[in-house]
C-alpha cells in the first residue's frame, strides 16, 4: 500500500508543516533506499539464536530418545552411520523502540529563525533530489521537530518491512508510550502521536532508562533520539540498555544556533530545564571556550559509543531530516 493512498483514508491534516504531503512522499523514497541498504534482511525480520522449526537450516545435534523421527539427518546417517537431527534458526519481528526526549532544551529556538542549510548539507540534498523528486520542505524549528522526523521515517521504513514499531517520550520521566505497531498503515498513529508531544521538564536518563527496561519485556533496537543534555549524565542509561540486553543506537541531535549565538555583552542565563540563572558578561573568546566545551561534550558521547560498538549518529536542525535517515541507513548501523 502506497503512502499517498493511505493518506486520504487516515485524513492526514494538509496544513501540517511538520508532517505535509512533501515529508509523506519522501517517506517512500526512504522506504526504497532503506531495501536497497538492508537487502540482505527479507521481509525486514531479522534471525533469532533461538533454535526451533523454522525454515533455516542451523546445525546437527545427537539424537536423543523421545526425539521426533522426522527431524533425523537420513543423508548423514546413511553417509556415517550416525543419528544427528536437523535443527533450524526461527525467525523473530524486529522490534523498533524509538525513544524521544522531549525534555524543555530540545524545544529551544521554537520562534527563532531558522539558519539555512550548510553548503555540505546543501550538495547532499542536491544529490538525493536527483534521484527521487522532492517537494519543497519545510526546515525543522527545534531539535524535538527533527526528532519527531527522524522518529516518523525510521517507524515508517520499519513498518514497511514488517518489524514492529513502538514511540516512547521521555524527559524526567516517561512519558507517553505508542504500543509496537505493524504494517504501513499505521504510521498515522505514529504521526498523531509525534505531533501531540509536548515538550518540558529536564532529562535524566538514568531514571528514564530504567524505568524503560522495566516496562518493556521484548527485547529489541532502541533509538535514543536527545541532545543528551541530561541532569544525571548518560552513561548510566546507555549502559542500562545494554546490561538488559537491548541495542541502543544514539541519535544526537544538536542546533547549529546554540553554537553560533546571536547574543553579546552582559546577559543573564536561564536554564530551561532548571530554571537556574546566571549573570554573564559574553565575549568571543568566552563563546570559544563554548563551542570547545560543547564539541568535547559531543567527542566524549561519540567516543563512548564507538568503544562499546553503539552506533552514534549525530543529527543537525539545518540538516533534511532524509538526509540524515539515508546516512544512518548506509553506515549499516541501524535497521540492519
Amino acid at each position: 500500500m502506497r503512502v499517498e493512498a493511505a493518506r486520504a483514508g487516515a485524513g492526514a491534516r494538509a496544513d501540517d508543516a511538520l508532517f505535509d504531503d512533501a515529508f509523506l512522499k519522501r517517506l517512500e523514497y526512504l522506504d526504497i533506499v532503506a531495501r536497497k541498504a538492508i537487502a540482505s534482511a527479507e521481509r525486514g525480520e531479522r534471525r533469532s539464536r533461538k533454535l526451533g522449526a523454522g525454515l533455516e537450516f542451523a546445525d546437527h545435534r545427537r539424537y536423543s530418545p523421545g526425539d521426533d523421527f522426522k527431524h533425523i539427518d537420513w543423508n548423514v546417517y546413511a553417509r556415517l552411520g550416525k543419528l544427528l537431527l536437523r535443527q533450524y534458526e526461527e525467525e523473530e519481528d524486529l522490534y523498533i523502540y524509538l525513544l524521544v526526549d522531549a525534555s524543555a532544551s530540545m524545544d529551544v529556538g521554537r520562534h527563532a529563525p531558522a539558519l539555512p542549510p550548510s553548503p555540505r548539507a546543501q550538495a547532499a540534498h542536491g544529490e538525493a533530489s536527483a534521484i527521487a523528486t522532492r517537494e519543497r520542505l519545510s526546515p525543522a524549528r527545534t531539535k524535538l521537530d527533527q526528532a519527531r522526523r527522524i522518529a516518523a521515517a525510521l517507524a515508517y521504513i520499519a513498518l514497511a518491512s514488517l518489524d514492529r514499531a513502538s514511540l516512547v517520550t521521555f524527559s524526567e520521566k516517561l512519558g507517553q508510550r505508542l504500543m509496537p505497531a505493524r504494517g504501513k498503515a499505521q504510521i498515522f498513529r505514529i504521526l498523531e502521536f509525534l505531533r501531540k508531544v509536548d515538550p518540558g521538564g529536564a532529562t535524566t536518563l538514568g531514571e528514564t532508562m530504567r524505568a524503560f527496561v522495566h516496562d518493556t519485556k521484548r527485547r529489541g533496537l532502541v533509538v535514543v533520539l536527545s541532545d543528551f543534555y541530561a541532569q544525571d549524565g548518560w552513561e548510566e542509561g546507555l549502559n542500562l540498555l545494554r546490561y538488559h540486553r537491548f541495542e541502543p543506537v544514539v541519535v544526537q541531535l544538536v542546533d547549529e544556533r546554540e553554537l553560533h549565538p546571536n547574543l553579546r555583552g552582559d546577559i543573564l542565563l536561564v536554564d530551561v530545564e532548571t530554571n537556574q540563572t546566571k549573570e554573564i558578561t559574553l565575549t568571543p573568546r568566552l563563546l570559544d571556550k563554548y563551542r570547545a566545551a560543547h564539541k568535547a561534550f559531543s567527542s566524549e558521547l561519540e567516543g563512548h559509543c564507538k568503544s562499546r560498538q553503539i552506533p552514534y549518529f549525530q543529527a543537525s536542525v539545518q540538516t533534511p531530516f532524509d538526509d540524515l535517515v539515508i546516512g544512518m541507513l548506509r553506515s549499516g548501523g541501524i535497521l540492519k
